[in-house]
């Protein structure tokens, strides 16, 4: 994973308490992780437009927001009041998705092939 900020870039960037309640060096490893997993390009330095937003991407990610867990896209919901029934009908193949496992796929998905299989090199005797 390339490292585009740090806590150190982030509290220059932004006023102080940008983290709330979070954790800054969780919050910066989600932001740094998300961008790497977008392919974001930086040189060394990284650009200060990068920088900027990866601090608003850490601040996100502090309050929660940026690997947050997902419920699953809800297409029909049904409400009885007298008999207090609900019923909830969901989009075809959704599922509930974990923001905990959406970051753990950012940060692996440099190493993973497109197709998911394993990757070996061939040579000729």
């Amino acid at each position: 994973m390339t490292e585009y900020i740090t806590v150190a870039d982030v509290d220059a960037l932004l006023p102080a308490g940008w983290e709330g309640d979070g954790d800054k060096t969780r919050a910066v490893l989600e932001a740094n992780a998300w961008l790497s997993a977008r392919g974001v390009m930086a040189s060394d330095p990284v650009e200060d437009d990068i920088k900027q937003a990866g601090a608003y991407l850490a601040q996100d990610a502090a309050a929660g927001n940026l690997y947050g867990d997902r419920a699953p896209s809800l297409k029909r919901e049904m409400v009885d009041a007298d008999g207090v029934k609900v019923e909830e009908e969901y989009q075809d193949g959704a599922s509930a998705s974990s923001g905990t496992l959406r970051l753990v796929n950012d940060l692996l998905r440099p190493y993973l092939t497109a197709g998911g299989g394993s990757t070996f090199a061939v040579r000729r005797a």
